[in-house]
């Protein structure tokens, strides 16, 4: 799966690849970057969005593709193993793709990739190429050399037709199947020479008489003498600091949520008209003592609605964690890098959402003037918005679905509000579940107890930086929950996904 960010340009993305795998100055990154896109014969698609999205056009797939690897080529590696590099491409954007790689080879870097079917262009373009059926190895050697090697077992390659279709016709044993289907047919010549083909025969054959080949040989003989020959020591190139990852991700981050309008800014607008609609509600309370109760239930209703409104950015934290588990098994980025990346980019966006939501509230319920107050409603407003983004962030990275993190997440919300202490006095709740542990864990108790100290009512004239310290406790906890998910979940999967590539490549 090709993980990309579709907010960016091409040059802008492998730029922030750039800073977060090379160490030393900027100048040097930027002419890195230039040289992969100019490799990759992306020049005239540098300053495009990437795209991938119905609602954000970018890239094509074949372009998409060239940008994956121009990425790994920020690191000039000597040996590029790619998996499947012409999957789901047209003969165009296949063709182009392997001049692409086959000039990249000219500068002498080797690449090794893995392909099912090709066309016969596209054939003719390998210099060397491995057959290999059921983990055996029928044929190993020069291109050419291949259509002899099957004229000597006894299967030769038929006039007008593919080297590269007669080699898959020969090796896949999926064939049989066609053959059983077309048992009792025959076309208008009667030839069907090429369908009653016995693929299991055939590899057999080819097998053994690949074995007692000339090239199998030439392949030991060099295996033998490389083996032998001691070479040189590769020093590291060495890699970017975590300092300059962390500012590298936040910024990227930043520039992402200022462009990914879906996720961010109509979450924004959809927060102001909810928050409009429960001030206005709530609006004409008067200031006698029953209006406090009143207005206790519209900061009841702001909290927990706008933190249940808050779960229409699970789609873009899925995408961050997908983006950071690609960047984690390259080796790009760490959990502590990407938690600190998130958390700090995210702190800018739940401001602006607290402070303009809260100063419409404020407002609009008529709550009492004063700065000190109106500024701490609106730090309040923040914390629950910032444990409530770590809740979203820790289910998001367990489950890695949209469906499952977001039934999750209402029914968590929803146990959180029936516990909050609202619906039902918390000293009345029951002690075994509601009140012990789920009525301290709902962080909407915290901010219904900070309205009351507003008022006086809470016994304590601290209660409500009490309240404060335990918002940005519960913040934290759910961040370190996060980074234990993604250090060993996001590694398990990442590491579960290699195994069954390296399965699927020997079968």
């Amino acid at each position: 799966e090709t993980t990309l960010i579709g907010s960016l340009t091409v040059r802008e993305y492998l730029y922030y690849s750039a800073l977060l795998q090379l160490p030393g100055f900027f100048c040097q990154k930027k002419s890195v970057v230039e040289e992969a896109i100019q490799a990759m014969s992306l020049g005239d698609y540098a300053n495009k969005l990437i795209g991938g999205h119905c609602y954000m056009k970018g890239l094509a797939r074949g372009e998409r593709r060239r940008v994956s690897i121009a990425r790994e080529l920020v690191m000039r590696p000597r040996i590029l193993f790619i998996d499947e590099p012409l999957y789901h491409l047209d003969s165009v954007s296949a063709l182009l793709m392997m001049v692409t790689l086959k000039k990249l080879a000219s500068t002498g870097c080797t690449l090794i990739f893995t392909i099912y079917q090709s066309s016969t262009e596209v054939f003719g373009l390998f210099d060397r190429i491995c057959l290999l059926s059921n983990g055996n190895t029928l044929f190993f050697g020069e291109t050419l050399a291949c259509l002899q090697h099957f004229s000597n077992a006894g299967f030769p390659c038929p006039i007008m037709q593919s080297p590269s279709d007669h080699f898959l016709r020969a090796i896949n044993t999926d064939f049989d199947r066609i053959i059983a289907m077309c048992k009792n047919w025959q076309d208008d010549n009667g030839d069907f020479s090429s369908v009653n083909m016995d693929t299991a025969v055939a590899i057999r054959t080819l097998e053994a008489t690949y074995k007692s080949s000339a090239d199998a040989a030439a392949v030991e003989t060099m295996m033998l003498r490389l083996t032998e020959k001691e070479g040189p020591l590769l020093k590291s190139k060495g890699k970017a600091s975590n300092a300059t990852r962390i500012a590298v991700l936040t910024w990227r981050s930043l520039l992402i949520m200022s462009r990914e309008w879906k996720y961010y800014w109509l979450r924004l607008i959809l927060y102001m008209i909810l928050t409009l609609c429960i001030g206005t509600v709530f609006s004409g309370l008067g200031h006698s003592l029953s209006s406090v109760v009143k207005r206790v239930a519209a900061i009841f209703v702001f909290v927990s609605f706008t933190s249940l409104l808050s779960i229409a950015g699970v789609p873009a934290l899925l995408k961050e964690v997908k983006i950071y588990a690609s960047e984690e098994s390259n080796q790009h980025s760490g959990a502590l890098v990407f938690l600190f990346g998130q958390l700090l980019s995210s702190i800018p966006f739940l401001f602006l959402v607290s402070i303009s939501s809260s100063l419409v509230f404020y407002f609009l319920i008529g709550l009492r003037d004063g700065f000190s107050l109106l500024m701490y409603f609106v730090l309040n407003f923040f914390m629950c918005l910032f444990v409530n983004e770590g809740l979203l962030l820790a289910v998001t990275s367990l489950w890695q679905n949209i469906f499952w993190s977001i039934l999750t997440l209402v029914t968590i919300h929803v146990v959180m509000m029936l516990s909050a202490g609202y619906l039902r006095i918390r000293n009345e709740l029951p002690r075994p579940m509601w009140k012990y542990p789920l009525s301290y864990i709902a962080f909407h108790t915290y901010s219904i107890q900070a309205l009351h100290s507003a008022y006086d009512i809470s016994q304590s004239s601290n209660s409500k930086w009490e309240n404060l310290l335990v918002l940005f406790l519960m913040a934290i906890g759910y961040r370190i929950l996060v980074f234990v998910l993604l250090h060993f979940h996001v590694r398990k999967n990442v590491s579960l996904h290699r195994i069954w590539q390296c399965r699927k490549s020997t079968t």
